[in-house]
């Protein structure tokens, strides 16, 4: 019988740490969110194999490496609304849940987010809450947030999302260019957000966020 355990603590050691991801909240929420149970259940061997685990439609359960330094540059408070793009199985939403007030996630496949609800409610996540509907939409009947944090890349932002960003408010994301990739943390201004770069990273960019075609005359 596999000690998932024993594989959450190896993830940890292993991969988040040597990562320099050394923030307590992080650690701790790492360590006691079962990830196994927030994935396909024929990939539960694979779960802390040090990597995106595809699911349909391009969605992915984010590398742990990945995750963790992009939780490390958000640096969620205790006391912090956050919003999490591209949800999936919930994983990503269920440790955020461990470090923020509360957490709106936002998946549009029906399936998955019915699932992560599920697995919310079998592992007592009491303060995150499901929207179903389009990823680029967001859910800005629940905010403005303090977080936005994005499963998956995007080539372009939508405006909608920024907009969903209270003023002094933290959002991350990988922009892809290419098979190129670059995890970016952008900060609200009042002349817009700012982003600058945080760290390489690579991700299949979710629905809505391509990059528009452009005419050329």
């Amino acid at each position: 019988m596999t000690d998932f355990s024993a594989l959450r603590t190896a993830m940890v050691d292993c991969q988040v740490r040597p990562s320099d991801v050394t923030k307590y909240p992080i650690i701790a929420a790492l360590l006691d969110v079962p990830r196994e149970a927030f994935v396909p259940a024929d990939k539960r061997d694979v779960a802390y194999a040090g990597e995106h685990i595809m699911l349909e439609n391009g969605r992915v359960v984010m590398d742990p490496r990945v995750l963790s330094k992009m939780l490390d540059f958000l640096d969620i408070s205790p006391d912090e609304l956050v919003l999490d793009l591209g949800a999936g199985l919930g994983y990503s939403t269920a440790v955020i849940a461990k470090m923020a007030e509360a957490v709106v996630a936002v998946e549009e496949d029906a399936d998955m987010a019915a699932e992560a609800e599920a697995s919310f409610a079998d592992h007592s996540v009491d303060n995150a809450a499901m929207v179903t509907g389009p990823i680029a939409e967001g859910a800005p009947k629940h905010g403005p947030y303090d977080v936005i944090s994005v499963n998956g890349a995007i080539e372009e932002m939508p405006a909608a999302i920024l907009d969903q960003l209270k003023l002094g408010g933290r959002i991350c994301a990988i922009f892809m260019d290419g098979p190129a990739g670059r995890c970016c943390l952008g900060v609200k201004t009042d002349s817009g957000v700012s982003w600058r770069r945080a760290f390489d990273a690579t991700a299949p960019v979710l629905p809505g966020f391509e990059k528009q075609s452009e005419f050329v005359f």
